[in-house]
């Protein structure tokens, strides 16, 4: 166990460092995701056939490409556009973007994509005696939005959406590819440098299982606290 310990001697400080990276990112990503699913939500949920096949062509395509595959686009393809446009303007060398950014927007698209779904299932979910109750007593616009609409959706969609951190706690792992130093990137470095991958693998494997646990106590907390008078 020295190989963990903390200190110039073991790999303990980086891989608890690589624990928080791994955090970050997912957070990030996680209220990004969140965010933009709104409109993709609101365009589902939409009379306009032109707003509904945009959105569902967004769901469609980064649902149906693996995420590994997601990653390697935006990571590759934006220094390559990024260059392009650079280029135009008298500047050969090249440009790398952050890490960290890349990373964290496309798990927040993949974030999105399946946030949509949850959250448009979730409002189709809400009773419509609900909302007739609500105009009956006067109660329209922002006020229902922020009264009734969107405690409801949280509630109904908190299930899915515990679900989805899970996923994306998970495809942090996936961004290592780019150079960012998360568990799986710090587990590899240590491994090739100690010649112990395993060690480093279930020490990596230990830190995700602390990680979704401790998500799963927080959520099954959340889904009992907003589901009083429900069930």
């Amino acid at each position: 166990m020295e190989l963990l310990s903390f200190g110039d001697t073991g790999w303990g400080d980086e891989m608890l460092r690589a624990c928080f990276m791994t955090l970050a990112v997912s957070l990030c990503a996680m209220a990004f995701g969140l965010v933009l699913a709104i409109p993709f939500v609101l365009m589902k949920l939409s009379q306009s056939w032109i707003l509904k096949t945009f959105a569902n062509f967004f769901t469609t395509i980064v649902r149906g490409i693996p995420e590994l595959l997601i990653i390697y686009l935006f990571f590759f393809g934006s220094s390559a556009a990024i260059m392009y446009v650079a280029s135009i303007f008298g500047y050969d060398g090249y440009i790398e973007i952050n890490a960290f950014l890349v990373g964290a927007f496309c798990v927040g698209i993949i974030c999105a994509a399946y946030s949509t779904e949850v959250l448009r299932g979730a409002v189709k979910a809400i009773p419509k005696g609900q909302i007739e109750a609500s105009h009956a007593f006067g109660i329209r616009g922002t006020r229902m939005l922020f009264g009734v609409m969107i405690p409801q959706t949280l509630r109904i969609a908190l299930p899915g959406i515990g679900n989805i951190w899970q996923l994306v706690l998970k495809d942090t792992a996936l961004i290592s590819v780019t150079g960012l130093v998360e568990i799986m990137r710090q587990a590899h470095v240590a491994s090739g440098s100690t010649r112990n991958p395993f060690l480093f693998l279930v020490t990596a494997a230990i830190l995700y299982l602390i990680l979704t646990t401790i998500s799963n106590k927080f959520f099954q907390k959340a889904e009992t606290k907003y589901s009083k008078g429900f069930v």
